[in-house]
């Protein structure tokens, strides 16, 4: 744990990956507008999913509050262009679940997004604000009423994690720019393009959660945006940029947190990184956090990387919520015929969807389609015991005792090898010489366990 050989931030285990990066990393943040009908998922974080504020076949604006709930751990819901609601039904996510929904027809009349929507999306003239005109619950409130999430693809309602917490104080805030998913370029092209925002909503954030010192964190692969931040930075008061050495699965709490300040987490699910005193945030958040308390602009948009060799045209767009799978990948010039899967996310974490026609819902942020060459795996044999999985895991966990667990449906065995702290990076499968998809397993198991909870819960 700590600094390395080099000085740059490290922590124990993990892999390295290939990169896949050149798809995207180059190609500036370009706005796309829809033209066919949105889906607006009422589920697009963790908490309690919303229900619809306005009635079918209503004209709203872009920003107008659409869906809320009163539950505590949620946010709302925003329209993302100039449109008509539709009649409330049920959806396909990226994931695969099921959610209710709220159609979203553009409008017919008129801009369905304004023309200086992508300009002012990226100004570069934050460094003029002073956060400490802003009162901590000033801030809190008005990220809760802009439906801020975790935009680094866990969507937990950000309000929730920056509101003060006198039991539980916290000392630090770290804002991720590691992004060490394989191919994924989106939250690298933000720090590149608007970095300005990026630190003033660090430090908003860094105010509503009462804390002095912010670090900006990213991998030492991204040299570009490490000088944009550092020049960003610049002056600003208790403001640190730390570089991290390039390895998977950096952008993880559990390895952020030891690697940049030596801190270990406790274990999940129950240990969280309060408990040493710290909040991370994403840097696609921080850049939304500026939005919401300074101009009072919902979340209605992210930039989203349509990358990996199955894809015509690779790179970075600002896309509104709601836009379906099949109509941006059909902007980036359709699949090539080499096309084989479409991720959600990256190849590590990122789930296959299930289907073209899905939301861009507010956790997504790239979507990668693979060729025959990048999904290339040999066939799966029997365990050897060699051990890799458990030297590389950065959880200390022991995967392959998880997985035959599951692959035998013994649960209690299962949980009793903390089957729910792991966060299903991948790293286990990655190395299995045997080819074992453990993560698979193991992110199975945890659904069928969870499941089983519940219909006992029922009885």
């Amino acid at each position: 744990m700590g600094s390395n050989g080099s000085g740059l931030k490290q922590f124990a285990r993990g892999i390295h990956p290939p990169h896949r990066k050149k798809y995207s990393e180059g190609e500036p943040i370009t706005a796309f507008v829809p033209k066919e009908d949105l889906i607006i998922p009422m589920s697009q974080h963790i908490g309690a999913p919303c229900i619809p504020a306005v009635k079918p076949r209503t004209e709203v604006k872009l920003g107008e509050k659409v869906a809320d709930v009163e539950a505590f751990v949620s946010a709302p819901i925003h329209a993302t262009i100039n449109g008509t609601t539709g009649a409330a039904n049920i959806s396909l996510l990226p994931g695969g679940r099921r959610s209710p929904s709220m159609p979203l027809k553009p409008a017919k009349e008129g801009d369905i997004v304004p023309e200086n929507f992508t300009a002012n999306y990226l100004r570069r003239d934050w460094d003029k604000v002073e956060p400490k005109d802003y009162e901590p619950d000033q801030i809190v409130n008005a990220i809760r009423e802009g439906g801020l999430v975790g935009l680094g693809g866990a969507t937990f309602p950000t309000h929730v994690k920056l509101k003060k917490n006198p039991e539980r104080p916290v000392d630090t805030l770290l804002l991720n720019g590691c992004e060490c998913e394989p191919y994924l370029t989106s939250d690298h092209r933000l720090m590149v393009e608007t970095p300005e925002a990026i630190v003033l909503g660090l430090q908003l954030a860094a105010r509503a959660a009462g804390v002095k010192r912010a670090i900006v964190c990213i991998e030492s692969n991204k040299p570009d945006a490490i000088e944009a931040m550092k020049e960003a930075s610049a002056g600003r008061e208790g403001v640190e940029v730390a570089v991290c050495a390039t390895k998977y699965p950096m952008g993880g709490e559990r390895q952020l947190i030891p690697a940049v300040l030596g801190r270990a987490v406790p274990s999940a699910p129950k240990g969280l990184p309060l408990d040493v005193g710290v909040v991370v945030v994403n840097v696609a958040t921080a850049h939304s956090i500026s939005r919401a308390v300074v101009e009072g602009l919902p979340l209605t948009h992210r930039v989203v990387s349509v990358t990996g060799g199955g894809v015509s045209k690779p790179g970075n767009y600002l896309v509104p919520v709601g836009t379906m799978f099949s109509e941006l990948i059909d902007f980036c010039g359709g699949l090539r015929d080499t096309a084989l899967k479409v991720l959600a996310g990256g190849p590590m974490m990122g789930p296959t969807v299930p289907s073209l026609n899905v939301p861009v819902t507010k956790g997504v942020g790239g979507i990668t389609v693979m060729t025959p060459d990048e999904t290339a795996r040999g066939k799966e044999t029997p365990c050897i015991r060699c051990s890799k999985c458990v030297d590389f895991c950065p959880l200390h966990l022991s995967p392959t005792k998880i997985a035959q667990a599951v692959r035998h449906r013994d649960y209690d065995f299962a949980i009793k090898y903390n089957m729910t702290a792991c966060c299903e990076c991948g790293c286990c499968s990655f190395v299995c010489p045997a080819q074992i998809p453990l993560a698979q397993y193991i992110r199975a198991g945890k659904n069928q366990y969870r499941l089983i909870q519940t219909q006992k819960a029922k009885k």
